[in-house]
């Protein structure tokens, strides 16, 4: 998932995922509460896109923007801005969509 240049959240922000079963966080043994965001500091691309990564293992190099699932276990993921600026509000800004890669 690409989150484009100048995510609108005054705050701050955070991606994290729940179980599909009961919507409990999505706890895993690499992270006990299941969110990444932007008080984690996660690798911004030089072109100011942010590269979220979700599965169950990190790509190599890319462990500061990774967020574990658990085999055999559905998720979904919520995306929250925090203190949401204009344009999340008008929806001229979107995250992009979440993308398999190998």
């Amino acid at each position: 998932m690409t989150l484009p240049p100048d995510v609108p959240a005054e705050l701050f922000w955070s991606l994290t995922l729940y179980e599909a079963e009961n919507a409990s966080g999505l706890a895993t043994e690499e992270r006990r509460y299941p969110s990444l965001g932007s008080r984690d500091k996660p690798v911004v691309n030089a072109d100011g896109t942010i590269d979220l990564y979700v599965g169950p293992k990190a790509p190599e190099g890319k462990e500061a923007n990774w967020l574990a699932t658990a085999p055999g276990r559905g998720f979904f993921a919520i995306l929250r801005l925090y203190g949401p600026g204009e344009r999340a509000v008008d929806y001229s800004w979107k995250p992009g969509d979440f993308e398999k890669i190998k």
